[in-house]
């Protein structure tokens, strides 16, 4: 009986210590992960646009009378003078209208003049007394209205001489001609844009950026230009115009940027510019640092107390090229896994070593 008692004896501590060994093989290793202590750090948000010199002043020109283009004298690219003939409309119909206007005024002034005879002659009967009160004063009110209509034919005259010298287009300022629209047999409505130049003189170089910048407030007023195809001459040069509303075909805001006059490129040269807002606090981690909760940006943080990782969502106000910034969700020298998180789960056992 007391070999039995020793023997069941026996057999209890084998079968605990087959547990302990299955438990102790089913029980996993930590997962080995790397971290990075979180700190806070300044940023700068900025972007990278590129842009087009273009003349400060620019003006779309255009004929104030409707007609049918019988001369083009430039084309894109030239350079013109204040006053040059750029473009001329048939004015067969304008110079009919002069003429019919100096008949007109011709007519007028020998109306007056025959007025002017009769209302001296009234004026001398009537003082006489050889005719009466009434018939001077008809002559008076004839006369009156003949000065009328000699003005009326006057001002018509200089209507129709001012039309006539609309047929001709010229340069208003010294330039270069950076659009054209029309061609000799066209027929071009009145106030149509026909041609745009750009003045001599100082260049801007203008961005249109779209709205997204703007969410991190105004851009600085100093900006990094350079022509795209030479990044050694980069100047420094500050804003000028930020438009107020946004572009409703494009979602873009414009930026005029003031280009220095030592920095003279030609209209039209493609710059790149470098835009930055003011600094900012935030904590910048790695893209291999982030991890998703429910289709939400989140990461991996260590507890220090019993050496396993959370999932924590967090705030991110900006994803740049190669890292991202963290403004709320975690605090400073918090450990965060930046590599080895793939496969974690909550609360699992970690064991890590410092990036």
């Amino acid at each position: 009986m007391k070999s039995l008692q020793i023997l069941g004896i026996g057999l209890a501590c084998a079968c605990l210590a087959a547990c302990d060994d299955k438990t102790a093989a089913t029980s996993p290793a930590p997962q080995q992960v790397r971290v990075i202590a979180a700190a806070s750090v300044q940023y700068q948000p900025g972007a990278e646009i590129t842009g087009e010199v273009k003349a400060r002043n620019q003006t779309d020109l255009s004929f104030r009378v409707s007609g049918r283009v019988i001369d083009r004298q430039v084309d894109v690219g030239a350079h013109v003078r204040a006053g040059q003939l750029l473009a001329r409309i048939n004015d067969t119909e304008q110079q009919a209208d002069v003429s019919v206007a100096r008949a007109a005024l011709a007519s007028a002034q020998a109306v007056v003049k025959q007025k002017t005879l009769a209302f001296e002659r009234s004026r001398a009967l009537v003082q006489s007394q050889v005719i009466s009160q009434e018939t001077f004063d008809e002559a008076r009110k004839d006369l009156t209205s003949a000065q009328a209509n000699l003005e009326a034919a006057a001002a018509a005259l200089a209507t129709a001489e001012d039309a006539l010298s609309h047929t001709e287009l010229k340069a208003e300022a010294d330039g270069i001609i950076t659009a054209r629209s029309l061609e000799v047999g066209q027929v071009v409505s009145a106030a149509q844009s026909v041609l745009t130049l750009a003045h001599d003189g100082p260049r801007d170089v203008v961005f249109d950026v779209f709205e997204a910048f703007f969410l991190d407030g105004p851009p600085l007023s100093d900006v990094a230009v350079a022509p795209v195809g030479d990044r050694a001459l980069e100047v420094h040069a500050n804003i000028r115009e930020l438009s107020p509303v946004i572009d409703p075909k494009g979602g873009t805001i414009r930026i005029k940027v003031r280009l220095q006059e030592n920095s003279y490129w030609p209209l039209g040269t493609p710059v790149v510019g470098i835009l930055r807002s003011a600094p900012r606090e935030g904590i910048v981690l790695p893209y291999t640092a982030i991890a998703s909760a429910k289709g939400e940006p989140a990461v991996w943080l260590i507890n220090d107390e019993n050496l396993s990782v959370t999932l924590r969502k967090v705030a991110v106000s900006r994803y740049r090229k190669s890292d991202f910034v963290v403004t709320g969700g975690i605090a400073p020298d918090d450990l965060i896994v930046t590599e080895g998180g793939k496969f974690l789960k909550e609360g699992q056992a970690v064991a890590w070593e410092g990036k």
